[in-house]
């Protein structure tokens, strides 16, 4: 008996009993599409949390003082003779000969304030008080108008730079560029309006208004420490080396013998993403274990049904046997049955998980990992000969009296 006489009476077999077929087929189907969906779902997980921290700058190092939302000092004793981050502070990490690699250095100050514009109010999140090479290291470019200037920042200008969701709640449909708008009750104009870059959890991005760090100081906050400094390293890969730079600097102005009584704390960008892909990775590897046991259920629901099959047609294999037919031709019939069900399974479940992929699901976009079609795929024909061997192997040992007298 060749292939194609195999693969003929195979057909035979699974249209005889095609509710039987279909549900079996539809076991192997949702595993398929399960686990190239979830680990759609995880890879679109995985590439928005990239996303989200590549918008903020891969070479960015943000430097806060402990005790400020970044930590707490280690003793007491620490605690006392801590120091404030400075205007001088920032300046130093822009010493080219002892930080070579740190590009720029923004002091930062930030409050809460509320913006006024022809009776629209608006409590602005985050109205941040910096130096103009804030925007290229936070990666904040303008969709329309411009940056503020140093001679800005020098003379304490009162211009303002507005994100996109306090254009929408304070001016709609109106262009705010060269409009005075009130912050605090002082009249800034709108130098230029700010790129969106989405929200993450609670944090809106955009709930932001960005002004010369002297107004700031001069105007609301007074000349006191800093919040941050943002530090922009040359390149991504010199970013450790930024940060090496920038501790032994702050730890040399500010007296830290020990790297545990440091004031101070360093955000890394580049630190961050590495482990929040490591995170993302292990998530999706789980998801799709997860998924892959529906994928081993369906293997059994194959198993069971070629055992009833093979016990339903016990006298077709005897007569089969007794006019001639070799164990491998039983054993091949049963065998491609198997298959025929998982390949059938698995190409539908292929095209569930594309379908499902077209869909946002639980606010991520699944992005479908090739690799994983070609697995799952793969794994649904290997469930397919696994566990219909068995079943075959049985079907083929039958002899051909007893299968004869079966009723």
């Amino acid at each position: 008996m060749n292939l194609l006489e195999v693969l003929r009476f195979a057909g035979r077999g699974l249209a005889a009993n095609k509710v039987r077929s279909a549900l079996t087929t539809l076991g192997i189907l949702i595993g398929v599409g399960s686990v190239v969906l979830l680990v759609a779902v995880g890879n679109g997980a995985s590439r928005a949390v990239q996303s989200n921290i590549e918008k903020l700058g891969t070479n960015r190092l943000t430097v806060a003082h402990l005790g400020g939302g970044f930590g707490r000092l280690a003793s007491a004793s620490a605690a006392a003779t801590a120091k404030p981050l400075t205007v001088a502070d920032a300046a130093a990490l822009t010493d080219p000969t002892s930080a070579p690699d740190v590009k720029s250095a923004s002091p930062v100050v930030t409050t809460s304030q509320t913006a006024t514009y022809e009776g629209a109010t608006h409590t602005v999140a985050s109205l941040v008080g910096t130096t103009p090479g804030y925007f290229e290291a936070t990666n904040s470019p303008v969709e329309a108008g411009t940056y503020f200037t140093a001679s800005d920042v020098a003379d304490a200008r009162k211009v303002v730079l507005l994100g996109q969701t306090v254009v929408t709640d304070l001016y709609g449909t109106t262009d705010p560029i060269d409009t005075t708008v009130v912050i605090d009750g002082i009249p800034f104009s709108v130098r230029g309006i700010l790129k969106g870059k989405g929200s993450t959890g609670f944090n809106d991005a955009d709930d932001t208004a960005i002004i010369p760090l002297s107004t700031m100081q001069e105007s609301m906050t007074g000349y006191g420490s800093l919040n941050q400094i943002v530090a922009e390293a040359t390149s991504a890969p010199t970013t450790d080396a930024a940060q090496a730079e920038i501790t032994a600097i702050l730890d040399s102005r500010h007296g830290i013998a020990a790297a545990n009584n440091a004031d101070f704390r360093i955000l890394n960008q580049t630190s961050l993403l590495t482990t929040s892909t490591s995170i993302t990775q292990t998530f999706t590897v789980l998801l799709g274990a997860v998924a892959a046991i529906s994928l081993v259920v369906g293997g059994i629901g194959i198993t069971n049904i070629m055992l009833v099959t093979v016990t339903e047609r016990t006298r077709e294999i005897g007569i089969r046997k007794a006019i001639g037919a070799p164990d491998s031709a039983i054993i091949g019939q049963f065998l491609v049955e198997a298959t025929l069900l998982s390949l059938i399974g698995g190409t539908l479940g292929v095209l569930l998980g594309f379908i499902g992929s077209r869909f946002t699901i639980a606010g991520v976009r699944p992005v479908i990992v090739p690799s994983s079609v070609l697995l799952a795929f793969g794994v649904s024909v290997a469930i397919g000969l696994f566990f219909g061997s068995y079943p075959a192997r049985r079907a083929a040992m039958l002899r051909p009296i007893d299968a004869l007298r079966y009723e």
